[in-house]
């Protein structure tokens, strides 16, 4: 079976709301090959079928963060005139039940298999945090280890200290010599 829309340019349209995957009406429409308004209405017709987690609309704070990041055109110059409508993956997989076209079926196999590619990714992020998060935990033990080394290392390089000089005059005392140890003799005047 091959796919009409490649998986790497679904995973481009895939956004972070909530802390949800989700994806735009107007992506979804655009992969399904209909316009934005066609596809709400097909989901207003079966409101049952889409409960809020699989389907909500954007705030005015999330449809903000969106035009930053995906380049909605901002209300009265021509764009949207209502905040956006996201789906979640459940959602997605639900409108293949909506809308009932072969294009519609080849599109929801494709988006699926790139929320499940997308998951796998995540996962994988997340297991490469925990190593990364385990090593740096590892190398601060041995950043201690190495510090300790480094200091024993300049103790040793440090020259001893030299004893200080006195400051001052030294007496030296006359060491007794046998001729100075004798009595004086009193000379002889004449």
């Amino acid at each position: 079976m091959t796919t009409t829309v490649p998986i790497e340019s679904i995973v481009n349209k895939i956004v972070f709301i909530r802390d949800e995957k989700v994806m735009l009406d107007r992506d979804l429409a655009d992969l399904y090959g209909v316009e934005t308004g066609a596809l709400n209405r097909a989901v207003k017709r079966n409101t049952e079928r889409f409960p809020e987690d699989f389907m909500f609309q954007a705030t005015g704070e999330e449809a903000e963060l969106l035009r930053c990041q995906t380049g909605i055109s901002k209300p009265g110059r021509g764009g949207r005139r209502y905040l956006p409508y996201v789906f979640t993956e459940q959602g997605v997989a639900m409108l293949s039940s909506v809308l009932n076209s072969k294009r519609a079926i080849d599109v929801n196999i494709a988006i699926i298999r790139a929320f499940v590619q997308l998951r796998k990714m995540i996962a994988s992020n997340n297991k490469l945090a925990q190593k990364l998060a385990e090593l740096e935990q590892h190398l601060e033990s041995h950043d201690e280890q190495i510090q300790a080394i480094f200091e024993t290392i300049r103790q040793l390089m440090t020259p001893p200290e030299k004893p200080r000089k006195k400051i001052g005059f030294v007496v030296k005392e006359k060491k007794a010599t046998y001729g100075s140890l004798r009595p004086k003799r009193k000379r002889k005047t004449s």
